[in-house]
């Protein structure tokens, strides 16, 4: 999705995140998880979908074969979780220059709803310098939207901290965060709950962004003057 504000354009894209092509390929409902979190990225609006996982066997590039995405080898394991993030945002900086920001999102996290992450992109054009969370409840979920004006922050951080200590280290760092109540269980519970198994998704009660004129009939009826075509696909 390309998001307006302040007269500019922007792209955020989705970098998904997998430590072992056993977490990539894990079920879900039938397919391997990587292809699930691709599709709902990409029916999100998310630009361009990017996933960092291993794949010796050239089994996750199987599961992706003719989706929307670029598939990247991970980074050096001595650079920790930091490392991956950090190597998945330059990969999508690569494929589009125009990033303006990445959903970080790891793998586990296999039920996210697609309009949780068109909310979450909507709510950076009113938000751009805020670290963006979707929560359910009283918890804090993903992915995380992470603006790149903070990328060297991020930098900057431990490699020895875990994925969810890294955006608290963020924070306290100074950058702004922001939690979104979306109504989305998927973005707190991971592939370990079975689908079948989630609380009803709720939604958010408005537009995270705030501008409800936007939303509704008027929008769907507006005629899109230039479709976006699709990011690399991976081989």
């Amino acid at each position: 999705m390309i998001v307006g504000h302040n007269r500019r354009r922007m792209t955020v894209a989705a970098v998904i995140l997998a430590d072992t092509p056993e977490s990539a390929l894990a079920d879900a409902d039938g397919q391997a998880r990587v292809r699930r979190l691709v599709d709902a990225a990409w029916s999100g609006g998310a630009v361009p979908v990017i996933v960092v996982a291993p794949d010796p066997a050239g089994l996750v590039a199987g599961a992706l074969l003719g989706a929307p995405v670029t598939l990247v080898a991970t980074a050096p394991l001595l650079s920790g979780p930091v490392g991956q993030m950090i190597h998945g945002i330059e990969a999508a900086r690569t494929e589009v220059g125009g990033t303006a920001a990445a959903l970080i999102w790891p793998a586990r996290i296999t039920w996210v709803d697609p309009e949780t992450i068109t909310s979450l992109i909507e709510a950076h054009g009113v938000r751009p310098g805020s670290l963006l969370r979707p929560s359910y409840g009283a918890m804090a979920g993903w992915p995380a939207l992470l603006p790149l004006e903070h990328l060297e922050t991020l930098r900057g951080l431990s490699p020895t901290r875990t994925s969810a200590e890294l955006l608290a280290d963020a924070v306290t760092a100074g950058i702004p965060e922001v939690s979104l109540d979306l109504g989305d269980p998927g973005a707190i519970m991971d592939g370990s709950v079975p689908r079948a198994d989630l609380p009803p998704y709720d939604g958010p009660p408005q537009p995270a962004s705030g501008h409800v004129h936007e939303w509704g009939a008027a929008v769907a009826q507006a005629a899109d003057e230039t479709p976006l075509e699709g990011p690399g696909r991976a081989p």
